[in-house]
């Protein structure tokens, strides 16, 4: 008889006394395969069996030839020395990465089943935050594993002292065990309270601006932000059928019909039909009016909101420029398309996302003016010829702000650019266009960016953005051309402390779906009264010069300096260009460094240690324009300088004509490329250098930057509750206007001849070392 020796705890489950028990013999062709031992049925499954191992040796020996001779192929013409160690190298590093990952998966395969199966559960947890927050990579992976630590360390140390087996626990085990359990809470108290912090308030950088030798007069205007003389009221439009919203359905003072816009979308679910009530066939024309209630004819501004969660609609937080504007004599109207944005029901998790409403929303804005032009020809209508249709404005913020954009490109086409059977007879008069933190590159019509012509544009855009990271609509104002049949001007605003919210009522400060803005720093951000009155000023300023012909707001926005007396304390780079600017080099035209944009005129750089063009590139991405740096460094070369020289036949200037150079900062090392990586920490000065204007007879004359206003250093938007968070770059180039009136050139040297300039000169004598961006040098 043989023996097979249990213990106690075997036999029980709790740790005892061995026990021997007598157990028959089986004649071994009656015996099942041991634990060890498996059938000839069996064995090839076994993962220790020859046919395994062979398998491995093969796989093994068959990719690391692959792997050899990939490097053999990659240096074969060095000779034999270099391949093989090409080879070698190729080799080595997939065993040592395959090693690498090898031992993680033995590592957790020694984790316990259950543990295991909740890491995945994490893992999968944090991707799914992560595809939300992918700027704050770095942080979110830093709170995520505080969390998945203190949650383990609970959790083991909670289980541990409940567990049945406490009575046979030692003292230490029970002090581990608490141990455990206490800094588990810690730490998750500590995550807790870190992300329950709102952040801590910033110092406002060193303004360059603010340090001109001569401080800039404020305009002696009416503030553009001050109520007007209007009494106003508020209506809303709709299909009267609205399931979800009153004010669309029975509250509804106008009825509108549906427009098809099945030719423009895709993707969309069942789910969102059944939440909205209609599909594409049947999209609703709904708006928020706001109108001054007065007799005459007034200009028409229509709002389009960006994306945001459907279900919390977005178009009332418009209110506080609808409400200013109407009192000073402007229809304003927000429209509807909340059923065009994400939705995790609607999306169906977003494994079935909606398609091509980026482009949907431009042409539903250009539905919405057919409506109103309607209204403006039927008699008996509240708006029956009240409405300046020759003066109308596109307002959009965030997608929005790119769907005003194509909506003013749809605007002058006759066919949509996807698909011809959908046609286009538009041609309203929309002579300007507000992009507020806009997104662009969403819809690109034939593959190629939204072409942009003759239209007054305003771009507003905050350094604290966390939506739209990068100053997107740097990339259609730069598009914008005039063809100088009329009056017409953009401007573009960066704003420090403002974010992609609060331009929004609705939104807020937030600019992301919780629990992600956990991770922000929101104490720092303007207050939403604040951002608000910014917008409040300029886009009033803006539609008073542009529908109203009001021509004294225009100097605000050649120097916004001027408008210290209304917009509130902060940070502000602007620049300015209108339908007057001749280009001298905007650095488009070729790949020549030493080819202009004015035909016949000349490049040539002395003693730069850098001198390139290139796209110039922001925190998300390229701008998808050119700009060309120059570095120059006094400890190597004394003084550097770059100079335009203009074509033999001079310039035809205008009266009272104005250089104007659009500048940023680099943020790099001014040494030669190869011997730095980056600018170095101490060197966040405001740069200056030397403007020199000279004419063909020799004659010169100099003035420092700074006569306007020194270089502001990149503004650092940290947006995260510290900057190991971020994933992105903290800062961009963001060019700012400096204006020179050539008069300021003739009281340096009055035997300067503006009639026979020769060029322009850039010389860097006055900062000792720096790396400038530049992307337009003009006159107008």
């Amino acid at each position: 008889m043989g023996f097979h020796r249990i213990t106690m705890g075997e036999w029980s489950g709790l740790p005892g006394k061995e026990v021997r028990m007598n157990q028959p013999q089986i004649p071994e062709k009656y015996s099942l395969p041991s634990k060890n031992q498996s059938s000839p049925a069996l064995r090839l499954k076994s993962p220790a069996s020859p046919a395994w191992r062979g398998a491995a040796g093969s796989v093994l020996a068959a990719f690391l030839l692959i792997s050899a001779l990939t490097g053999f192929f990659l240096s074969r013409h060095g000779g034999a020395g270099i391949w093989l160690a090409v080879s070698a190298g190729v080799m080595g590093l997939v065993t040592i990465a395959a090693g690498l990952l090898f031992g993680m998966g033995m590592l957790l395969g020694k984790l316990p089943l259950r543990f295991r199966y909740a890491l995945l559960v994490a893992l999968f947890s944090g991707v799914v935050l992560a595809l939300l927050s992918l700027p704050l990579l770095p942080g979110l992976a830093v709170v995520l594993a505080a969390v998945l630590v203190g949650a383990a360390l609970l959790g083991g140390g909670a289980v541990g002292l409940l567990s049945r087996a406490s009575a046979s626990r030692s003292r230490l085990q029970s002090a581990l065990f608490a141990a455990e359990l206490i800094l588990g809470l810690v730490v998750l108290v500590g995550v807790g309270v870190f992300l329950g912090w709102q952040g801590s308030p910033v110092q406002l950088p060193a303004h360059a601006g603010e340090q001109a030798p001569s401080p800039v007069e404020p305009l002696n205007l009416p503030d553009p932000a001050r109520p007007g003389a209007y009494p106003v009221a508020l209506l809303t439009y709709g299909s009267g059928q609205d399931k979800l919203r009153q004010e669309y359905a029975q509250g509804a003072a106008l009825l509108t019909p549906s427009v098809d816009a099945s030719l423009l979308l895709e993707g969309w679910s069942s789910l969102r039909t059944a939440y909205w009530g209609f599909s594409p066939a049947e999209l609703p024309l709904n708006g928020r009016v706001w109108y001054p209630q007065a007799e005459g004819r007034f200009p028409l501004v229509i709002a389009v909101h960006g994306n945001h969660p459907m279900e919390e609609t977005s178009e009332s937080g418009y209110d506080y420029l609808g409400e200013l504007l109407a009192s000073r004599g402007f229809i304003f109207v927000a429209v509807d398309e909340n059923f065009l944005n994400i939705s995790a029901w609607g999306d169906v998790l977003f494994f079935n996302r909606l398609e091509g409403e980026s482009d949907a929303r431009g042409w539903l804005v250009l539905e919405h003016l057919r409506l109103w032009q309607s209204w403006n020809e039927q008699p008996g209508n509240p708006f029956y010829q009240r409405v300046d249709l020759n003066q109308i404005a596109l307002l959009g913020h965030s997608r929005g702000g790119e769907a005003i954009v194509i909506a003013a490109a749809f605007n002058r086409l006759s066919h949509y650019p996807d698909n011809a059977a959908l046609s286009f007879d538009y041609g309203f008069k929309i002579r300007s266009l507000i992009a507020l933190a806009p997104a662009d590159g969403q819809y690109q019509p034939g593959g190629l960016p939204t072409p942009l012509q003759d239209v007054n544009y305003l771009l507003l855009h905050g350094s604290h953005d966390m939506d739209v990271l990068t100053m997107m609509g740097a990339a259609p104002f730069e598009r914008l051309t005039f063809s100088g049949q009329d009056d017409f001007f953009k401007s573009a605003v960066y704003i420090y402390g403002a974010n992609h919210g609060q331009f929004n009522s609705v939104w807020g400060n937030k600019d992301i779906a919780e629990p992600i803005p956990r991770l922000y720093n929101l104490r720092q951000l303007l207050p939403q009264t604040e951002q608000q009155r910014i917008a409040q000023v300029l886009i009033s300023a803006f539609l008073e010069d542009t529908l109203r012909g009001e021509r004294a707001y225009r100097p605000l926005f050649q120097d916004l300096r001027r408008g210290r007396d209304w917009l509130p304390d902060t940070l502000y780079l602007y620049q300015y260009q209108d339908s007057r600017t001749l280009a001298l080099a905007d650095f488009h035209e070729d790949i020549d460094l030493t080819t202009a944009t004015l035909p016949g005129a000349e490049l040539k750089g002395n003693d730069l240690t850098r001198w390139r063009e290139q796209v110039v590139q922001g925190k998300w991405g390229g701008f998808g324009f050119k700009a060309v740096y120059l570095g120059w460094d006094a400890a190597s070369f004394s003084p550097a300088s770059y100079t335009l020289f203009l074509p033999d036949g001079g310039l035809s200037l205008p009266d009272e004509p104005v250089l104007s150079l659009s500048l940023a900062d680099a943020n790099e090392s001014p040494r030669p490329e190869g011997q730095s990586a980056g600018r170095q920490s101490g060197e966040v000065q405001p740069v200056d250098f030397s403007i020199e204007v000279f004419d063909r007879q020799g004659n010169t004359a100099r003035l420092p930057l700074s006569r306007y206003a020194l270089l502001q250093p990149q503004i650092r938007g940290i947006f995260a509750k510290a900057a190991f968070m971020h994933a992105t770059p903290l800062s961009e180039p963001i060019f700012q206007t400096f204006d020179f009136p050539l008069g300021w050139f003739v009281e340096v040297n009055p035997l300067l001849d503006l009639n026979a300039l020769a060029g322009v000169r850039l010389v860097f004598d006055r900062t000792p070392a720096g790396v400038i961006a530049v992307n337009h040098i003009s006159v107008r």
